[in-house]
């Protein structure tokens, strides 16, 4: 056997090893490689950008809106555009082309069909009056399973359907927000002073008692103190979706997963997992927004924990692999051990003073198997729908070469311009989101069902 037979791994030169090698590393090192990474995402993001350095969302023709957004057939579409000049009319790039709407025109259009249309058809999505915004929150300590996808193409789709949308990135790596053009300075800009402004009022309530017993107050640092003075509208910023709204992430953010345990180790009754639903609340966000998609990071931390006690929805999307159902089942378990925890430490205490016991609730739990090969996974997916039952949402979310392309623009499959591809393949990729984002309005029409029954007695 030649040399050239052998494989790779065989006769390896110890001196060209060591030039292979190079110098040492040290911590400088990691700023470097930081800095050009940070050069080629501010890249990468870029090319998404206008001439005025902001993203802008492509425009939709006439195929698309009557296809996927507005229920009318094209013809019926052209005849009530011609019957009313003062609606959007759209452009068209070659004389007698198909027209192009952008987003903010066909949410007029719609609402002239839900106004004046067909009373029979769905021009607008279902929200009933009087009752809150739903959270959903997608959550997975497993890493690669498509977490931020999935989350991003559900805020997209929600945008489509019509609803008003607030995405909230509790993320450090702010993957959400590089998707919808976030700027994020530091971690005043992020869902931070949110968190800290309630824990400030809480310790002034408690500090009111602790003075009412003769004991010193808690201080209240210049941290506490400025997030006193900030809201929900302080950090909610718009994004290139028209209703599409961002609470944007960066590394800095990472330090609330120190900073939280300090405050509730200060104030032990502080009902930190109550949080971010009663800031959200209290800033009327709740009643601004139709739907709030939370992207939490790949870890059972504290701002895990924060978006997980918040959501009314959680989804967790897994891979149908042994390695990644086998990580989903340790994820349930260690919110079961979590969240039972709370309730229990809680609950002891309020046994004994004779207050309403704490008992965490979802509306619905639905795992979903994102990145699908039905060559390759059937069976495993199969399996997985009859260990987990109808905790195992029925749609598989499939992996085209449209998903491929559009992660490598930093966007979402619902931002790709059908052109670019043969037209079967583009409604084969957007078809994958369409049906999970189908199976999670059920959920959300449902739970806003049930809600709505409750209300009325």
């Amino acid at each position: 056997m030649s040399n050239s037979d052998l494989p790779p791994y065989f006769n390896i030169h110890p001196d060209a090893s060591l030039e292979d090698l190079g110098s040492p590393a040290t911590t400088g090192l990691f700023a470097n490689l930081a800095a050009a990474c940070a050069r080629g995402r501010d890249d990468l993001a870029a090319r998404g950008l206008d001439d005025q350095g902001t993203r802008r969302l492509r425009e939709f023709s006439t195929w698309e809106i009557t296809r996927y957004l507005i229920p009318v057939a094209t013809a019926h579409f052209r005849r009530v555009l011609k019957a009313n000049p003062n609606l959007p009319q759209g452009r068209a790039q070659v004389e007698g082309g198909t027209r192009w709407f952008t987003l903010d025109e066909v949410l007029r259009l719609r609402a002239f069909f839900a106004a004046e249309g067909n009373k029979s058809k769905e021009y607008l999505p279902w929200r009933p009056k009087g009752l809150p915004a739903k959270l959903v929150a997608v959550a997975n300590f497993k890493g690669g399973v498509g977490k931020t996808s999935t989350a991003a193409h559900l805020a997209m789709s929600a945008a489509l359907d019509g609803y008003k949308v607030l995405v909230i990135d509790l993320d450090s790596q702010g993957s959400m927000t590089s998707i919808f053009g976030g700027r994020v300075k530091d971690e005043w800009q992020t869902v931070f002073p949110l968190l800290a402004r309630h824990y400030a009022r809480h310790l002034h309530a408690e500090n009111a008692v602790r003075l009412d017993r003769g004991e010193p107050p808690i201080p209240v640092d210049e941290t506490l103190a400025e997030a006193l003075k900030l809201g929900a509208d302080d950090v909610i910023q718009n994004t290139h979706w028209p209703n599409i709204d961002l609470i944007g992430a960066q590394l800095n953010l990472y330090w609330a997963e120190f900073q939280i345990p300090v405050w509730r180790m200060q104030a032990r009754r502080w009902k930190l997992w109550d949080a971010l639903t009663e800031v959200l609340a209290e800033d009327g966000v709740l009643d601004r927004y139709d739907l709030v998609i939370l992207d939490t990071p790949p870890a059972l931390g504290y701002l895990t924990i924060n978006g997980l006690a918040a959501a009314d929805i959680l989804l967790v999307p897994t891979g149908a692999s042994f390695l990644e159902f086998d990580s989903t089942g340790r994820f349930f378990d260690m919110l079961h051990s979590t969240f039972s925890s709370i309730e229990e430490g809680e609950n002891l205490a309020a046994r004994a003073l004779g207050r309403a016991e704490l008992h965490f609730e979802w509306d619905a739990v639905r795992a979903v198997v994102t990145r699908f090969d039905g060559a390759q996974q059937a069976e495993m997916a199969a399996l997985m729908q009859v260990w987990m039952g109808r905790n195992l949402a029925t749609v598989r979310q499939g992996f085209t070469a449209l998903i491929g392309q559009a992660a490598e623009q930093v966007a979402g499959i619902y931002e790709a311009d059908y052109r670019d591809f043969n037209r079967e393949t583009y409604i084969r990729g957007r078809e994958t989101f369409d049906d999970t984002y189908a199976m999670v309005k059920r959920l959300l029409i449902g739970s806003w069902r049930r809600d709505e029954k409750a209300a009325a007695g």
